[in-house]
């Protein structure tokens, strides 16, 4: 048995290790179904031997009590007697199949306890057993029929110490407590297995929030990775583009082309390091570099420009240093995805990224380019980064808008929560 969470499967703790002689085997079975005998029935522990043979002594006990009461009653013939016994035995060694057959063995000891004395011990045993192992209505049926059957026995058998209704009054009393008694040993273990179903349960579902959280937090991580990884391999696309269509350019601009697609390469490598190392070791987000914030745009803008686009960085920020961590960092991978998306759908187009707020107003980021001044070549991308964003900033408490901006380019615009 385990419980599994995540990729990783964790062995299920031992039910009970080294106690479950202390149990049933009705309530070992249920908590571990592996451990059955054959035919699927249970097998039989050490407290189950135990109670099995203090019951069989106690029918035992009984019927000699009652073959004793019986050998001193002048109106019971010896053949009687002696029947009476071999039959008040027999019962008492029916008791060994109590636990395989509950209902039947109390069903047969109501014509047993008419006919013999001695079995009366088997029978309140029978009784006993039935309303441990069976559900109320079958102990009412029973025990009913027993207390209705209770006068016509001691009329026939009438009790040589007690008066007759003496009689019937403590045999009925005896009845119900045997009774009472096994339906609180019922009620007992069915609370105990209720109580360890809810332990199952609720380690089930720790494991599944924890799975659920890990899942969570690597959805998180794989949109990192696309932010990071599709600017980075853009500048690549763009630069090795340039080369290709443009072999004979100045030894110069190949050589800047060139360190731009080294340099981007190796950023990409690194960055995507961090985040395999992230997963396999299952940090958070903020393992290995300090993610970029708001105070990185400066020289995310740069390094745009170092790669040919034409940017202007509209910053209006009241205090840069006092935003938030998170809202700064959703504000980078805003302007991050922006300019990607400018340069492979809009190249040689202006770029404006505005970034403005205070706190308590919020802060709002904007990154708009106008139609690009030629032909296009068909760049493929799916649009996952901007619906991702869009969940990001609206996790953040904000909102995101994307879209044409009517005269033919592209405008994202966001707002973010800024606590005062």
């Amino acid at each position: 048995m385990s419980t599994v969470s995540g990729d990783n499967p964790v062995p299920a703790a031992p039910v009970l290790p080294g106690r479950r002689w202390l149990l049933p085997s009705a309530v070992v079975a249920e908590l571990d179904p592996e451990r059955t005998g054959r035919g699927g029935r249970p097998r039989r522990t050490a407290r189950d031997w135990m109670v099995d043979f203090g019951c069989f002594a106690l029918a035992v006990v009984i019927g000699a009590m009652a073959a004793h009461t019986l050998t001193r009653d002048p109106d019971t013939p010896h053949a009687l007697a002696v029947v009476d016994q071999w039959i008040g035995g027999l019962a008492c060694l029916a008791v060994w199949s109590r636990r395989r057959w509950p209902l039947g063995l109390a069903v047969a000891m109501i014509p047993v306890g008419l006919l013999s004395n001695t079995a009366g011990g088997a029978g309140l045993v029978a009784l006993f057993t039935l309303a441990v192992h069976r559900p109320l209505k079958y102990v009412g049926w029973v025990a009913g029929l027993q207390l209705a059957l209770l006068p016509v026995y001691f009329w026939l058998r009438p009790d040589p110490d007690l008066s007759y209704a003496a009689a019937i009054a403590v045999t009925a009393l005896l009845t119900l407590a045997v009774v009472g008694w096994g339906m609180f040993v019922r009620s007992k273990r069915q609370l105990m297995l209720s109580l360890r179903d809810r332990a199952r349960r609720a380690e089930t579902e720790a494991a599944l929030r924890a799975e659920q959280a890990q899942r969570l937090a690597r959805e998180a991580m794989a949109r990192e990775m696309h932010d990071v990884l599709a600017h980075r391999l853009t500048l690549l696309s763009v630069h090795a583009g340039a080369l290709e269509f443009r072999p004979d350019a100045p030894r110069e601009e190949v050589a800047r082309a060139a360190g731009v697609i080294r340099e981007s390469a190796h950023e990409a490598l690194q960055d995507l390091r961090e985040i395999i190392g992230v997963l396999r070791a299952g940090d958070s987000d903020d393992a290995g570099r300090p993610q970029p914030t708001l105070g990185a745009l400066d020289a995310l803008v740069s390094e745009s420009r170092e790669a040919g686009m034409k940017v202007a960085l509209d910053l209006r920020v009241a205090d840069a240093a006092a935003v938030p961590a998170s809202v700064g960092r959703t504000v980078y991978r805003i302007a991050q995805e922006g300019l990607t998306n400018a340069r492979k759908h809009a190249p040689g187009a202006e770029v404006t990224v505005g970034v403005s707020g205070a706190p308590g107003d919020g802060v709002s980021v904007s990154v708009r380019n106008p139609a690009p001044p030629g032909e296009v070549p068909h760049v493929p991308g799916s649009g996952q980064g901007l619906i991702g964003l869009t969940e990001r900033a609206t996790l953040a408490g904000g909102r995101l808008e994307h879209g044409s901006d009517g005269g033919g380019g592209f405008l994202v615009r966001a707002w973010l929560p800024w606590g005062g």
